[in-house]
């Protein structure tokens, strides 16, 4: 029987919450490891912090996720190059070997230019796995917007490595299970969660949403994937710490019972 698939945590899943909140989850419910979400929590964005953390509990950080989104433009500077390569020096520090990366915005022109061929380049310049996320067309109403370059499609693309992410997949309104067939051995990590197909970034909790989550993973399991599912999940709304963590442990639970191999 082949080892099992690890699930780990986003530390963005207990938003607002922190980073150290987090770590203690994770290894408090049973995560096997942790992805980093280099944000605006300062914690979240110091090395020794986070070799702290996972020292501390216990647990392996597992990925780091690099501060390419709209509100992080600002997180380890402004150049995007520097991002990447810090979230590399991040990764070595902690022993993991996959950094998550969202392609450039249309209005990041130099960053932007070459871009599969810049993350080759990292690719070789540090030995590590850089897994290209999938994203979505940003839709108001009836019209769309292209936000990324050289595409929101990682799949299309000439990546060696691919995150697909369900939420964003379920956005775009595309088939995840379709992207698995379609990636074979160039999908490196999955975040697993879930969506009802609107414009919005949904990350629900696997399973109650439109996506086939479940489905897709006894995909994953099927395939030579050796890489980790990661729960990405949005809990801004629950009630109170013990909602929250009811949520963990249901994405969790949902996620090893379908990527039994």
């Amino acid at each position: 029987m082949s080892a099992p698939i690890p699930v780990s945590l986003s530390t963005s899943s207990v938003y607002p919450g922190s980073t150290a909140s987090a770590f203690e989850a994770a290894a408090r419910l049973g995560y096997d490891g942790v992805e980093v979400m280099v944000g605006t929590d300062d914690v979240s964005a110091d090395i020794d912090a986070v070799v702290a953390l996972a020292d501390f509990h216990d647990i392996p950080v597992v990925s780091i996720h690099a501060p390419t989104l709209l509100l992080t433009q600002r997180v380890w500077g402004t150049e995007p190059w520097g991002k990447l390569h810090r979230a590399a020096e991040m990764a070595e520090a902690v022993g993991c070997s996959t950094v998550v990366v969202h392609p450039p915005f249309r209005w990041q022109r130099e960053y932007a230019t070459d871009f599969p061929q810049g993350i080759a380049d990292l690719e070789a310049e540090h030995g590590i796995t850089y897994a290209v996320e999938n994203m979505y067309p940003w839709r108001t109403g009836k019209r769309e917007f292209q936000a990324y370059a050289p595409d929101w499609n990682p799949v299309e693309q000439d990546y060696r490595h691919v995150t697909v992410d369900l939420s964003h997949s379920g956005t775009a309104r595309q088939d995840p299970v379709q992207m698995v067939r379609d990636l074979g051995d160039r999908l490196a990590h999955v975040h697993i969660a879930d969506s009802m197909g609107s414009a919005k970034d949904e990350h629900m909790v696997p399973g109650r949403g439109r996506q086939p989550c479940a489905e897709f993973l006894r995909a994953v399991a099927a395939s030579p994937f050796d890489g980790h599912v990661v729960v990405e999940i949005n809990t801004r709304k629950a009630l109170d710490t013990r909602t929250r963590e009811d949520d963990l442990i249901e994405a969790l639970d949902f996620s090893r019972r379908h990527l039994r191999r």
